[in-house]
């Protein structure tokens, strides 16, 4: 198991590395940074970098961690991947199902293959499902993850790198928010994430304030005025961290 510093999430499992750019949150991908430097220290999951690589030993590890967790799949990578094979995100599901003491989240820029697939897919009350809407070009994703048999749906509005617009959160379950960070981060203005945070209360949809990003995250932190936001899906119980 993978701890994690990602404020959303407890650890993370990653069956599939690598990934490629679709849409304009991937700019300034973190994963790749990271893949490539996982590469150089000789880190044997990353030695094709940041190429599309499925690993099937590491199907059966969440199998094995016998505490409960909260799970980000694929960190470092996007399990709808053109590349990755519906064979092989069928025996991810087929994990994560079998899986049952922990709560797995799965996260796609690639809404459409997911909406296709849904059907097929073994869904569980532990997986679930969301998708990167980070300005409203991508507003589409969201009617394609209402189409999924996922009993908990959440959005990743991060990195939030233009104004939201009108948000339809109907059929959604939470809303994860922040902004870009790293070289080059791209900022996010206040307005943007107040716009979020207000249509979520307006809609009562739970809110998270991930951070506010920037080259230096850590000293940007992720107050929102004046306090955190740490929301979480109300039908998972509703935990405020």
């Amino acid at each position: 198991m993978n701890r994690t510093r990602i404020e959303w999430t407890e650890a993370t499992w990653n069956p599939v590395t690598g990934c490629s750019k679709v849409s304009a949150g991937c700019r300034h991908c973190y994963a790749e940074r990271m893949a490539r430097r996982l590469q150089a220290m000789g880190q044997g999951n990353y030695r094709n970098g940041f190429k599309v690589t499925c690993h099937a030993h590491m199907l059966e590890a969440p199998l094995r961690w016998k505490k409960p967790q909260i799970i980000f799949v694929n960190s470092m990578s996007d399990l709808f991947h053109r590349e990755v094979s519906t064979a092989f995100i069928l025996e991810v599901f087929g994990v994560m199902r079998a899986a049952g003491q922990h709560q797995f989240q799965v996260l796609t820029k690639r809404a459409e293959r997911l909406a296709r697939l849904s059907e097929r897919l073994p869904w569980g009350p532990n997986i679930w499902m969301g998708v990167t809407v980070e300005n409203s070009d991508y507003s589409y994703r969201m009617d394609l993850l209402r189409r999924t048999g996922a009993e908990i749906k959440f959005l990743s509005m991060e990195p939030l790198i233009e104004t939201p617009g009108r948000l339809g959160l109907e059929g959604i379950d939470w809303v994860i928010a922040g902004g870009e960070s790293g070289p080059g981060a791209r900022a996010m203005q206040t307005d943007w994430v107040r716009s979020v945070r207000d249509q979520c209360l307006d809609q009562g949809v739970p809110f998270f304030f991930k951070q506010w990003g920037g080259v230096n995250k850590k000293k940007a932190g992720r107050v929102l005025d004046g306090r955190t936001w740490d929301d979480w899906p109300e039908r998972w119980g509703g935990r405020n961290c």
